[in-house]
């Protein structure tokens, strides 16, 4: 494909691919929505994680005000493990919605009961939807992307946190029986996205740098990884938060499209780890650069990661819900000037 004159789709389809392309584009796999753009177009949460046609409206603002090349529909963490029947804490206007994970559903894995209608609860069929209405309003123009939980996410929200890191300790072979059965709700679920219009799919499996070492991502998950770019029929975004240089030669061992890395990695320390394997995806810090900062210092990120050769560019993580539009619209002018400047 000719790099001139490509669409925001264009753009970040082909450097997920590691293709040329006529800039660097600006992709977020995670959440930007913010209560400033809920307001601009009436779509608040909680309704917009449960009703498509919120969901829709808030997501495309990440296009259609923001500037971003991508539109990223599912801004919580929560849409599956509310349809296996996790208890799930809405909240208000100002907050994401929570697994109550102090209240697991299942202590082992004769427990898991993964019912035939997972794709048919409100919560997911609200997400396979919106993505229906993007892709028919939006998807010539821009990047829809999808998002499907991984199995040691599921675990942490369907077992607990401190009991399935405890299992993993004390129980490999119940902790990889456990991965092995919700490795099906990844892949329904990241199918069923696809097949609604989404033409790639961010993967968050928080096996953080904060809760496990990159050893334990070898054992326990890059092969389930490996597996799901294989089963997966699109460009997988792989997102896990903290510092992951340690397991990042794995990461890019898996076939993935992508991964999504955060502020605590430095952008060509990890260029230098994962070659060009795959493509980085970030990596500008959200609680303190575009929460508390200046839009010059969301642009000096965005340049230490293009210089870099971070192939595309966006936020770490979900941002903070009250971060303002204009060091989120920082980013993508950023990335435009650091291409006129050396055109």
């Amino acid at each position: 494909m000719s790099t001139s004159a490509m669409n925001s789709r264009q753009r970040v389809l082909a450097a997920l691919g590691r293709q040329p392309v006529d800039r660097t584009p600006v992709c977020n796999p995670t959440s930007v929505a913010t209560v400033e753009l809920m307001d601009l177009v009436d779509a608040p949460f909680p309704a917009a994680n449960r009703e498509a046609e919120l969901m829709a409206r808030l997501a495309a603002t990440g296009y259609t005000e923001l500037g971003f090349d991508s539109i990223m529909p599912v801004f919580s963490i929560i849409q599956e493990s509310a349809a296996l029947g996790c208890k799930i804490q809405w909240e208000q206007k100002d907050n994401w919605p929570t697994v109550k994970m102090r209240e697991p559903i299942w202590t082992s894995v004769d427990d898991i009961d993964i019912t035939p209608g997972l794709l048919t609860h409100p919560d997911t069929r609200c997400v396979l939807d919106a993505l229906t209405i993007l892709r028919r309003e939006y998807g010539n123009e821009a990047a829809i992307i999808g998002k499907t939980m991984g199995p040691w996410s599921l675990a942490y929200h369907c077992f607990g946190v401190e009991p399935f890191l405890l299992m993993s300790l004390d129980d490999p072979d119940q902790t990889k029986r456990i991965l092995d059965v919700l490795k099906e709700v990844t892949v329904d679920f990241g199918i069923a996205q696809v097949e609604a219009g989404a033409d790639a799919l961010t993967l968050p499996d928080h096996a953080t740098g904060d809760l496990v070492s990159g050893s334990y991502y070898e054992r326990y998950l890059r092969d389930l990884h490996i597996e799901f770019a294989e089963r997966i029929p699109c460009p997988i975004i792989l997102h896990i938060c903290g510092r992951t240089v340690d397991r990042m030669e794995f990461i890019a061992q898996t076939g993935m499209a992508a991964f999504h890395y955060d502020s605590k990695n430095k952008p060509a320390e990890s260029r230098e780890i994962v070659g060009e394997r795959i493509s980085l995806v970030g990596n500008i810090n959200n609680p303190e650069t575009l929460f508390s900062k200046q839009p010059e210092d969301v642009a000096a990120e965005v340049v230490k990661n293009l210089d870099a050769g971070v192939q595309l560019i966006g936020p770490e993580c979900a941002i903070p819900l009250q971060t303002s539009i204009e060091n989120l619209r920082a980013i993508p002018s950023a990335v435009q000037e650091w291409h006129a400047l050396r055109n």
